[in-house]
C-alpha cells in the first residue's frame, strides 16, 4: 500500500514515522520545504519534532502532487483552517479509489461546517464512503514514543474505516470503529475549547474542583452541539468525546491549555502567539461554536466565554463571576 500524508505539522510527522515503521511506502507532505528537505537529508522534523529521529523510508516533499498521486490512501493532518484550500489543492491528485483519512480537529470558522463537509466539498470527485475521521486521545511526542494509545476512525463504510482500522493498527496503537462522523469530529474539536477554558482556570489559581466541573460541564456543551449537528450522545462517553477531553484538558503537553494558562495568568492572546509555530486549533473553534450556537440557537456558556476572552477582551476573572452566577437547572437538561 501506498500513503500519502498531507501536513508534517507533530501529528502529521509522528502518523507518518509510525506508518513507515510498518514497513509501508510513505510520502509526507509538508508546506514549508525545508521540513522537507530536514525530514530527508537527517531524517528529523526541524521545525516541528525536532526531538524525534524519523524512519530514514519517510520521504517527504513539498510537491503535493508528488505526495498525492496514484497513493492507496490518503492521511489528511492540517490545521481546520487551511483545511479548503489544502484540499482543494490536492483534489486533482487523488484517485477516485483511495481511502481518505482526516485527522484533523475543528470546524471551519466562516461557515460552521465540519472538515468532513469541507473535504467532500472540496474533493468531489472522491465517493463519500471513502472518507474517514480519527480522533482520540492522542498527543504527538506519545505516540512518537510509541506510548500506548488509543484512538477511533470513523466512516460511513465499514470496507474504509476497517481499511484505516488495519493500516494504522500496531501493538502500540490501538484503532476502535465508529460510524458516527458527526459526532466523532464534534468530540474532537470543541475538547479544545473546553481545554482552554481549563488552562484558564489553572492559571487563575483554581483547583481541581474547578477544574473537573469545568470538564464535565464542557463535555455537557460538547453534546449539546452534537445533537444539533446529528450526533449520536453516545460517542461523546468513549474516545472521541470524553476521552480526548481529558487528555487535553489536564496535561501541560495539551497547547490548547497552555494557550489558557497564559491568559490566565494574565498575557493577552497576541503574546502568546507571536513567535510560535504551533496551532492551538480551539482559538479558532471557539469562534466557529459561536456561529453554531446562532444558527442553532443553543447556548454554551463556557465556550461563549472563552470567545469573549479571546476576542473581545473580556477578563478571565469577570468571565468565571458571570459563569458562577448563571441561573441553575436540571444537570443534564436538554439532553435526549
Amino acid at each position: 500500500m501506498k500513503i500519502g500524508v498531507i501536513g508534517a505539522g507533530n501529528w502529521g510527522t509522528a502518523l507518518s514515522n509510525l506508518l513507515a515503521d510498518k514497513g509501508l511506502s510513505v510520502t509526507l507532505w509538508a508546506y514549508e520545504k525545508e521540513v522537507a528537505e530536514s525530514i530527508n537529508s537527517n531524517h528529523k522534523n526541524a521545525l516541528y519534532f525536532n526531538e524525534f529521529e524519523l524512519n530514514p523510508a519517510l520521504r517527504a516533499t513539498a510537491d503535493m502532487e508528488e505526495a498525492v498521486v496514484d497513493k492507496d490512501m490518503v492521511v489528511f493532518v492540517v490545521p481546520s483552517h487551511v483545511a479548503r484550500i489544502t484540499a482543494k489543492k490536492a483534489a486533482a491528485f487523488i484517485k477516485k479509489e483511495a481511502v481518505l483519512v482526516s485527522c484533523t480537529k475543528g470546524i471551519e470558522t466562516e461557515t460552521g461546517k465540519l472538515i468532513s463537509d469541507v473535504l467532500m466539498e472540496s474533493i468531489p470527485a472522491l465517493p463519500a464512503d471513502n472518507f474517514c475521521f480519527l480522533s482520540g486521545p492522542s498527543f504527538a511526542r506519545e505516540v512518537a514514543k510509541k506510548l500506548p494509545t488509543t484512538v477511533v476512525i470513523a466512516g460511513n463504510s465499514a470496507v474504509s474505516y476497517m481499511c484505516a482500522q488495519n493500516v494504522f493498527r500496531t501493538d502500540y496503537f490501538m484503532t476502535f470503529t465508529s460510524e458516527d462522523v458527526i459526532g466523532v469530529q464534534v468530540g474532537g474539536a470543541v475538547k479544545n475549547v473546553v481545554a482552554v477554558a481549563c488552562g484558564i482556570s489553572d492559571g487563575l489559581g483554581f483547583g481541581h474542583n474547578t477544574r473537573a466541573a469545568t470538564i464535565t460541564r464542557g463535555l455537557y456543551e460538547m453534546i449539546k452541539i452534537g445533537q444539533a449537528l446529528g450526533a449520536n450522545p453516545i460517542t461523546f462517553s468513549g474516545l472521541a468525546g470524553v476521552g480526548d477531553l481529558i487528555l487535553t484538558c489536564t496535561s501541560e503537553l495539551s497547547r490548547n491549555h497552555q494557550v489558557g494558562l497564559e491568559i490566565g495568568r494574565g498575557k493577552v492572546l497576541s503574546q502568546i502567539q507571536k513567535g510560535t509555530h504551533q496551532i492551538a486549533e480551539g482559538i479558532a473553534t471557539a469562534k466557529a461554536i459561536k456561529y453554531l450556537a446562532k444558527k442553532y440557537n443553543f447556548i454554551t456558556p463556557i465556550c461563549s466565554e472563552v470567545y469573549k476572552i479571546l476576542y473581545e477582551g473580556k477578563q478571565p476573572r469577570e468571565a468565571v463571576k458571570d459563569l458562577t452566577q448563571l441561573k441553575l437547572h436540571e444537570e443534564l437538561r436538554g439532553i435526549n
